[in-house]
């Protein structure tokens, strides 16, 4: 049967490591699926700090063995080729899901070939670009608050940063299952966030969190050491054995001897593109249950003006990226 799909696509790719200019709108060859992936046109994209961390020369940057190189983790889009003629995702199907940049090439992109185990149908009360915004921050979020520090009934949880794009999602999922949730935010997010579910929201910017709070069961970290020794800051209000889960890249060295002398639990956390999870996800986004912010969305061309933006680090939400019509 005759391909009628495009031979190239529109991508925004990076040839070296640098600042948001080093990103540039391009085409490319579009790619051709194999084995078991599905071959997704791409709507929307997600944008997210580990983009801007590898572009800049850190992050995933080690791991990239050839360039140009096509960032963004987070796709929302449709099916135009499936594995097998009896696959349920099936061409025309909205899925969303998430890559693994730069083992693969990511989602800044007309066309992605991604494993059928890395996607999910979208969720259908979302947009593409509302479901871009979702699979690795809520991935990141679910398995640091459900699968590690296992959010129950009656847990006291701190989660920094409540406000960003796996913060927002950490504060929902701990409070859906429980925990009573304290956010580290600004003061001009303190409403938004106790709509999220936090019981209590400390102003960053005008108190020391770890002179007004009573000790807790967990902490969410995610900020690390970068900002004011905010991770080694939030061992003393972690109770004996309890548990500190620390997401970004780099940003605690010296996690667990810190730990291990403050006699407390800590580990890092890596996010997989875990489909089956996403669907459960999927569920409680469709119910209701959780919400995704999205605060701005830039086409695909201004891609660098979206790197720009998260590394103001000012950003409530997630910020996406429209790629094509659907």
């Amino acid at each position: 049967m005759h391909d009628t799909k495009p031979s190239t696509m529109r991508a925004m790719t990076m040839s070296q490591s640098g600042d948001a200019g080093v990103l540039e709108l391009t085409e490319l060859a579009r790619p051709i699926r194999t084995n078991a992936e599905v071959l997704v046109r791409v709507v929307a994209a997600g944008v997210n700090p580990i983009d801007v961390k590898t572009r800049a020369g850190r992050g995933g940057f080690p791991a990239i063995q050839s360039f140009p190189v096509v960032l963004g983790n987070d796709f929302s889009g449709v099916v135009v080729e499936a594995p097998y003629e009896a696959h349920p995702l099936q061409p025309g199907t909205e899925v969303y899901g998430m890559t693994t940049v730069p083992r693969v090439q990511g989602a800044y992109a007309e066309y992605l070939s991604v494993s059928e185990l890395s996607l999910v149908r979208k969720p259908a009360t979302l947009s593409h670009v509302e479901a871009a915004a979702v699979p690795l921050a809520a991935l990141t979020a679910w398995g640091m608050v459900v699968e590690t520090a296992r959010a129950h009934e009656g847990q006291r949880m701190l989660i920094h940063a409540g406000a960003g794009g796996v913060g927002h999602f950490a504060v929902q999922f701990a409070s859906y299952f429980g925990a009573h949730v304290i956010a580290t935010g600004s003061a001009q997010n303190a409403d938004w966030l106790r709509s999220l579910g936090a019981a209590e929201v400390i102003d960053y910017t005008a108190v020391r969190f770890e002179e007004e709070l009573a000790p807790v069961d967990a902490v969410i970290d995610l900020i690390g050491n970068v900002s004011d020794d905010t991770a080694t800051r939030s061992l003393k209000v972690l109770r004996p054995g309890g548990i500190i889960v620390n997401a970004p890249t780099g940003s605690w060295p010296t996690l667990a001897e810190d730990c291990e002398a403050a006699g407390v639990r800590g580990t890092g956390y890596r996010v997989s593109p875990n489909g089956a999870t996403l669907a459960v996800i999927s569920r409680l986004l469709d119910s209701g249950d959780v919400r995704v912010a999205v605060e701005q969305v830039f086409d695909l061309a201004e891609a660098p003006a979206a790197h720009r933006q998260i590394e103001s680090g000012h950003t409530r939400g997630k910020i996406v990226l429209h790629v094509a019509e659907n």
